[in-house]
């Protein structure tokens, strides 16, 4: 199943509010190395066939294509933890279809950090394995929607960085 061109204008319309450079909170909800994405009452929302290599969490407030608050990956050396919301720079986004609707995930960066090589070849890499494993969940679970990592989008001034 493709997505439908309305799930892919809402995200063209979301692409266009978190144009590279624009500040955002994000909130944590799955703190670098975890497996566990939780509901705000603390239940368990999903849980992921591999750690997430990044600090992965929503932006508060905010819509994406899939109804849910826009997704959101932090770079940064610092140790978060669930619940906390730190202030950081889009820098891209990681382009990502789930279950046939776009869930694209916006690359953030706190503290003045940028995106280096490094960090491009571990997005590339892990959101390749993720769909993949995630492609297997659905279809154990009946679901025949395309998930697919389509690739990662990163601001050009980002990508001077080594």
């Amino acid at each position: 199943m493709e997505p439908d061109r309305e799930a892919m204008g809402a995200a063209k319309a979301a692409e266009s509010d978190f144009p590279p450079g624009t500040e955002v909170v994000v909130e944590i909800e799955t703190p670098r190395f975890g497996f566990v994405k939780r509901l705000s009452n603390g239940g368990i929302d999903f849980i992921s066939p591999i750690p997430s290599l990044f600090h992965y969490g929503f932006v508060p407030g905010s819509s994406a294509a899939d109804g849910d608050p826009q997704d959101a990956i932090v770079l940064t050396d610092r140790r978060l933890v669930r619940g906390e919301r730190i202030q950081a720079a889009v820098a891209g986004r990681v382009l990502f279809v789930d279950d046939g609707c776009r869930d694209d995930k916006l690359i953030c960066c706190a503290d003045g950090g940028h995106v280096t090589l490094s960090d491009r070849r571990r997005l590339r890499a892990f959101f390749a394995v993720y769909a993949c494993l995630k492609r297997g969940i659905g279809f154990w679970r009946g679901r025949c929607g395309k998930t697919v990592f389509e690739g990662i989008d990163v601001n050009r001034n980002e990508s001077m960085h080594p």
